[in-house]
């Protein structure tokens, strides 16, 4: 750790800046913060690099902790390089000496300290509160597994929802129900820039410079590569833009290995698993009674961001429909923990399948084709049959109906206004 008086400095110009740092729109997650605040938890806002996870905190600092009575430290900074664990004790009392004794810590990128949790865990045993963020959701998943049990709460933090979007555009959020025409078409105006753009904020507050680009390649060498000691980074990038080329579409581990000639399937997939860990890539499994049915089967990949696949994938322009599916996905992550795509015996696949909101749903861009309508209705059907349901849910770009077919019913609905639906499927 630097001397003394290097990290008194350090400690004081953050705070200053924390302070100052501006704070954008309130963020959908600020209103789960409340049920917290009593509680004898860590609260954990986990997510991708750059998502706003420090805007969040300092939401979180100036309306419910407006005396300042909070110590604010980002290990972020490169100036803290060299700390250890076994520094946090002298970080507390540099603390105090600068700030008093506060019982609330808020702490920004703290998986960068090996052992944290040790820290974390005694101090809540002695009554303080803490906000802590951290970007790699492996890691901070196997610390809080081991020390923190049953002493923190999780709060995974997105890009922007469209309706974050809408507010940081200082656009009008209509009611779906009571759309005019001029509404109607602004709505769908601002949705198609939104599903092109994605919800990066800072990517959003400066469109003239590529960020995405940027963003990126932190989440390859820095989050990933340098974390994980990948020395091969050649293979990891092309994995990389080969999935984020191929959204919304089954893999095989097997398949990767021969197309990209890689060394082992292991070596796929724990590339795979750095990259998820890292917020870039998610995947979904098929559903199936045996897990390891779900574990054999091809995986599902998307993106944490649209705009992000429309700055890094190759020609990606001429498949909306693989956008719009992979905007429903991260739509249906805040909403339900259990995604899977659904195969039916006939080998129709569905694209989600939630089993515990009793729901299936097929994205399509459009309907116009009877050709293409009559495929995703039957294959509907034929799984509502197989999984007992008597409702489904079509969304398209800007298709609206209602089908009832013996006693079951399928909504088709466009997205733009799904996304806008407060209760969406439920």
């Amino acid at each position: 750790m630097k001397t003394f008086n290097d990290i008194k400095t350090l400690l004081i110009e953050q705070r200053e800046e924390f302070l100052k740092k501006e704070t954008g729109i309130e963020r959908t997650k600020l209103k789960q913060i409340p049920n917290y605040l009593n509680t004898p938890h860590a609260i954990i806002i986990s997510g991708l690099r750059r998502v706003g996870k420090s805007t969040l905190l300092a939401q979180i600092a100036k309306k419910f902790y407006t005396n300042n009575n909070y110590f604010y430290v980002n290990f972020e900074d490169e100036r803290f390089i060299s700390f250890t664990a076994s520094d946090f004790s002298k970080l507390h009392e540099l603390l105090i000496e600068l700030f008093g004794n506060q019982k609330i810590f808020l702490f920004d990128e703290i998986q960068n300290i090996q052992g944290w949790e040790r820290f974390i865990r005694r101090m809540i045993d002695d009554g303080y509160k803490f906000y802590i963020t951290g970007s790699n959701a492996s890691l901070l998943s196997i610390e809080l597994g081991t020390r923190l049990t049953g002493r923190h709460i999780t709060l995974n933090l997105a890009p922007f929802s469209f309706i974050e979007y809408l507010r940081f555009k200082k656009k009008p959020i209509p009611d779906v129900n009571l759309l005019t025409t001029t509404e109607r078409g602004a709505l769908k105006k601002s949705f198609n820039e939104y599903l092109l753009q994605g919800g990066i904020p800072d990517a959003l507050k400066y469109p003239d410079i590529n960020l995405h680009k940027t963003l990126y390649d932190d989440i390859i060498y820095r989050d990933v590569a340098a974390r994980y000691q990948i020395t091969d980074i050649k293979a990891l990038k092309e994995l990389s833009f080969y999935l984020t080329t191929n959204i919304a579409s089954l893999i095989s581990y097997n398949k990767l290995k021969e197309l990209l000639k890689l060394g082992s399937v292991n070596t796929v997939i724990n590339y795979i698993e750095y990259l998820s860990s890292s917020w870039l890539l998610l995947s979904i499994n098929k559903y199936a009674y045996s897990i390891k049915k779900q574990q054999i089967a091809n995986k599902k990949i998307y993106c944490i961001d649209t705009g992000l696949v429309k700055s890094i994938a190759f020609s990606f322009s001429e498949n909306k429909g693989k956008l719009l599916e992979n905007l429903v996905f991260l739509n249906l992550r805040g909403l339900d923990d259990e995604i899977y795509y659904y195969k039916t015996q006939k080998d129709k696949e569905i694209d989600f399948y939630l089993p515990k909101s009793n729901i299936l749903i097929q994205v399509t861009q459009d309907l116009d084709d009877p050709a293409v309508y009559e495929r995703e209705i039957n294959a509907l059907s034929q799984a509502m049959e197989e999984t007992n349901q008597n409702k489904a849910l079509i969304l398209t770009e800007d298709y609206k109906d209602t089908l009832t077919l013996q006693n079951k019913t399928i909504s088709i609905t466009p997205i733009y206004e799904w996304l806008l639906d407060t209760i969406n499927f439920k």
